[in-house]
């Protein structure tokens, strides 16, 4: 296997990254227009402690938490709110997290930071119901790190957890650019690490990851499925054809792919 570098970094770069992350922008700022939402809903005294909050168009069957990606340094939420208009759709509410970035705090304290997000999102969605409704955590790449410490931290009455492109053992990532901003050790990378935590889920998880990311990316993926299974969790493997770590949300922002029916049975609430 190539180096580190290549497999979390370089290797996961495509040619149309540049028009893509153009066009997930431009449908967010559209969004915003369409959708009914709130945007940055304070859950924290910290700057990047905010969400948005958008509305389900018909009676809410669920919520839809959403991390972003942006190896726990970049990125902001505002450039992911094109993921919303297909659930909302749907019938899902959907939150969209922010969250304090590296190397401003810690890893571990951008993950205690994050946990106040789950209480602030429940309450929102319980605003103008009269019974809770099912949260389903999902992030894709970072955010598939956070879920999963999320999940695996003891946050109750969840009804799934979505994990796209994530990484659970995050010792490569000492060998890379990456730790310029994270500033992991061998201990710290250790325990910031799901897949050394993993344990017994009461709710069914599913780990996506596209067949077109690099073989580190894909390993990542399968060995934490595994691992959950072994530990007597439920958990699905959906390896997603012709789909890289950029464009793979696409198909999880995409009505009749196999990947958004799949997150939407997790996140439905029985009629």
């Amino acid at each position: 296997m190539e180096d580190a570098q290549f497999q979390y970094v370089e290797g996961q770069s495509r040619p149309g990254f540049a028009s893509l992350l153009a066009a997930y922008e431009a449908e967010s700022v559209a969004a915003v227009g369409t959708e009914t939402c709130v945007l940055d809903v304070r859950y924290g005294p910290l700057e990047r402690q905010t969400f948005d909050f958008f509305t389900a168009r018909q009676k809410p069957r669920g919520t839809l938490a959403y991390f972003h990606a942006g190896y726990w340094q970049s990125r902001d939420k505002s450039t992911f709110r094109f993921i919303a208009p297909a659930y909302t759709a749907a019938g899902l509410n959907v939150a969209l997290v922010n969250y304090p970035l590296c190397p401003t705090v810690s890893l571990p304290e951008l993950i205690e930071a994050v946990q106040a997000c789950i209480p602030a999102i429940r309450a929102r969605a319980a605003a103008d119901q009269a019974e809770s409704l099912p949260l389903v955590l999902s992030g894709h790449s970072a955010g598939a790190h956070i879920a999963a410490e999320l999940a695996l931290s003891g946050v109750e009455d969840i009804a799934g957890v979505v994990a796209m492109s994530g990484i659970f053992d995050l010792a490569p990532l000492l060998a890379t650019t990456l730790n310029q901003k994270l500033g992991l050790d061998a201990a710290s990378a250790a325990a910031c690490s799901p897949l050394h935590r993993v344990r017994a889920l009461a709710a069914p998880a599913l780990v996506v990851v596209g067949d077109e990311e690099t073989p580190a990316f894909i390993a990542q993926s399968r060995r934490f499925h595994e691992a959950l299974n072994k530990a007597g969790s439920r958990s699905s493997l959906l390896l997603v054809p012709q789909a890289d770590h950029f464009s793979l949300l696409r198909r999880f922002s995409s009505p009749g792919s196999l990947l958004f029916d799949q997150v939407c049975t997790l996140s439905f609430k029985a009629p």
